[in-house]
């Protein structure tokens, strides 16, 4: 893409980019929200009026992203993709998180979506596509591949590269922040100390890259500024530098208001179950005990006390008994 004159204030305001698909893809997603928030009223349902919201947000952060004159000039202006970027990877997955559109879709979608939802999200492939250990990694790689390597000058010279590199950031921040924001409909509930743990972790990635870019002295994408009509703007290092900053400075600043959201989200809850001690109070029961159906089976009681030495390994020996089909011996049998 050759030839963009310098920004005027008279012209950034009129800079707008047709996209026609993802442009009917979001009109029909909205109408489709729409029409399930109105059928889930009528029934009787109630749905916050946030979380539609946050929906219409999410919205407007993609038409500035991909429309606005912020498609225009990240085109020519590293700074100005870094941006996009940010928009596309961690402001609009957020808020579509918070619209919680799979929700809805289960309780005003009906009888069949109901089930077709319910089917999908307690399957093992989703719950492996929304697990941390997933997303986290495919995070890492989208930042660091698209950033650090040949690509964005590979994106600057085939559109292809360009609308994919979008759908990278939006599905693979959607990925991660679907466990790890609100909740969402997903089949899995992770514990509040967890979200905040596993998004401070992905501020390494964003530092990373943004530190890389500050640092470096060579330039990894001389078509942003070939792309620019009389050479108008900043150095290409400089530019790339301040890409660097804004990665950095802003993408780390964003996750941190994850974090806090998040943390206000534990205060707020009060739910026992979303803390961390009984998260690992949990696994220690499991490792212990082994399924619960095996327990009850095994004559054992979901309510026991696994700190009681007596109790745990008397459950621990049924659990033995039960696994190589051996009656269990009654907890309070006379000894010979």
């Amino acid at each position: 893409m050759t030839g963009i004159p310098a920004p005027t204030w008279s012209s950034v305001p009129t800079s707008w980019t047709a996209t026609p698909i993802p442009g009917v893809l979001m009109a029909l997603a909205t109408i489709g929200y729409a029409v399930l928030v109105v059928r889930l009223r009528r029934s009787g349902g109630h749905w916050s009026i946030w979380r539609t919201l946050c929906w219409v947000a999410a919205m407007v952060v993609l038409v500035l992203a991909l429309n606005s004159a912020l498609a225009r000039y990240s085109m020519v202006l590293f700074w100005v993709h870094m941006i996009v970027h940010l928009l596309m990877i961690m402001v609009a997955p957020a808020f579509l998180v918070a619209a919680q559109p799979i929700r809805l879709l289960r309780d005003g979608g009906g009888a069949r979506m109901r089930s077709a939802v319910d089917r999908v999200v307690g399957s093992k492939v989703w719950r492996y596509l929304t697990s941390p250990a997933l997303t986290v990694p495919l995070y890492t790689a989208v930042i660091v591949t698209t950033h650090l390597t040949g690509f964005q000058q590979a994106m600057l010279q085939n559109m292809w590269l360009h609308d994919l590199e979008l759908v990278l950031y939006l599905v693979s921040g959607y990925l991660l922040f679907l466990p790890l924001i609100g909740d969402e409909l997903i089949g899995r509930t992770l514990a509040y100390p967890l979200r905040i743990g596993v998004l401070g972790l992905t501020m390494g990635p964003d530092t990373l890259v943004g530190v890389t870019l500050m640092m470096t002295d060579k330039v990894l994408a001389p078509a942003f500024a070939e792309g620019r009509m009389m050479g108008w703007g900043p150095s290409p290092l400089s530019d790339q530098s301040a890409a660097g900053a804004i990665m950095w400075f802003a993408g780390d600043g964003l996750m941190m208001v994850l974090m806090v959201v998040v943390g206000f989200q534990m205060i707020r809850s009060g739910n026992g179950m979303h803390s961390l001690g009984p998260w690992l109070d949990g696994i220690r029961r499991q490792a212990t005990l082994g399924d619960t159906a095996v327990g009850d089976a095994a004559g054992g009681d979901a309510d026991m006390d696994i700190d009681d030495e007596q109790s745990a390994l008397d459950a621990y020996n049924a659990r033995l008994a039960a696994m190589h089909g051996l009656p269990p011996k009654p907890r309070d049998a006379e000894r010979d």
